[in-house]
This record gives C-alpha cells, sequence and structure tokens, in this order.
C-alpha cells in the first residue's frame, strides 16, 4: 500500500474514504499514519490518537485472529457527531470479543481497549465478510440526517440483527385481527423509514434504492402471484 496521500477534498466536505490492505505487521503503522493525515484533512486532529490506537487493534485482530496475508479494507467516515472506523475483513467465524486479559498476559487486550476507548463498537456479519467497527464521538452537533441520529442508531441495530439471519429460519407473522395488522404496518413504515435515513447518511440515493426494492419486490413469487 503506497504511503503518498494526497487530500484533494477540503476539510468540511470529510467524503467517505477507505483502503485496502493486506494484514501484515508492518501495514499497521502504515495504516496508522495515513489515517492521521486523513483526520488532521479532516480538521480532527483531536480524534489522531484514539483512532490511530483503535485501527491498530482492529487491524491486529485480523493479524491474530484471522491470519497474516488476509485481505482487508479500512473504511473512514465522519457526519455530524461521530467518526466511524471499520475494518472488513473475509472471516465470518473469527468473531472479536471482549477478553479479560491477564495482567502479564501479550496478547487479548486488542478488543478490551476499543471497548475502553470508543463510544460505540459492533460487528456486522454479511454473506461473504464481517465488518467490525467503532465510533468516536467528534464534539459536533447531530443534524438530522447524521449518523447520530435516533433513526439512524435504530437502522444500525436492525442491519446488525437482519445480517445475522437467514431464510427460512426467521419468519414474522403480525398479531391477530385489525388492531395488530396495523401496528405491523405503523412498526414496518417505522423502519423502513429508519433505513432510508440510514442510506442517505451513507451517501447513497435513496430514490434509486427505492425503486431497486420495489422492482425486487414485484419481481418476487409472492408479489407476481397476488
Amino acid at each position: 500500500m503506497g504511503e503518498n496521500l494526497v487530500i484533494q477534498e477540503s476539510r468540511t466536505t470529510r467524503k467517505q474514504w477507505d483502503v485496502e490492505f493486506t494484514s501484515h505487521p508492518e501495514e499497521v503503522a502504515t495504516l496508522r499514519r495515513v489515517v492521521a493525515l486523513r483526520l488532521q484533512a479532516w480538521d480532527l486532529p483531536e480524534l489522531v490518537d484514539t483512532a490511530s490506537l483503535c485501527v491498530s487493534e482492529l487491524v491486529s485482530n485480523v493479524l491474530t485472529h484471522v491470519g497474516i496475508g488476509t485481505p482487508g479494507l479500512l473504511v473512514l467516515s465522519a457526519n455530524g457527531a461521530d467518526l466511524r472506523i471499520e475494518v472488513h475483513d473475509p472471516d465470518i467465524r473469527a468473531l472479536p470479543t471482549v477478553v479479560l486479559a491477564d495482567a502479564d498476559a501479550e496478547g487479548g487486550r486488542g478488543m478490551t481497549l476499543v471497548d475502553a476507548l470508543a463510544d460505540r463498537w459492533g460487528v456486522q456479519l454479511h454473506e461473504d465478510h464481517k465488518v467490525t467497527w467503532c465510533e468516536l464521538d467528534t464534539g459536533s452537533a447531530s443534524p438530522d440526517n447524521s449518523p447520530g441520529h435516533p433513526s439512524v442508531t435504530r437502522a444500525e441495530a436492525l442491519l446488525d440483527l437482519y445480517a445475522t439471519l437467514r431464510p427460512p429460519k426467521c419468519s414474522y407473522e403480525p398479531g391477530p385481527g385489525k388492531v395488530g395488522r396495523r401496528v405491523a404496518e405503523e412498526s414496518a413504515i417505522d423502519v423502513i423509514t429508519d433505513f432510508l435515513r440510514w442510506l442517505q447518511t451513507r451517501g447513497c440515493d435513496v430514490d434509486e434504492a427505492l425503486d431497486r426494492a420495489q422492482s425486487r419486490f414485484e419481481a418476487a413469487p409472492s408479489a407476481r402471484g397476488r
């Protein structure tokens, strides 16, 4: 991975930034340096030390528990009140956990340190990879479409849960009667609204997402058979 970083966008833009890496011990220091440069460009110098430590531990976790040479992806995004750090790797079995390591232990403190440093952290499981993420408060105000908005927080939690479900193990049956159906309908609408706001915070085209969802819905056998 090259170390030269050309920063062209303004400090107020803070576009999502990502870099591919291969897990080797020397890559950890390189990633720390480029993260520091990125945060300086985003006018977040106060988060450099904490974010660099979190990046070190998340990448080292891949190195230790998945293996040397594992391809990975580091993603940084800063919108509103949060700096989000994501590390993607292809192993969905090796899940990071907080371990209470002995005082003399050489390892085991990685996620414990992240847990202590970050305001939030978690794991998202996908079909072919997992995402270990953490968030640091930037101290900025949280607008309605920022990652700190309650709708976005709820959507993140739902995404984490939904990614772990595999049909046909999960089914949903609304409660009986008109009241139960109405409550279920309103809940479904709330979920859709939260996901739309989450898509918006990630820079996605909400209208395009709705069109794609509608197309998939109409193409499904249950929709065709109505």
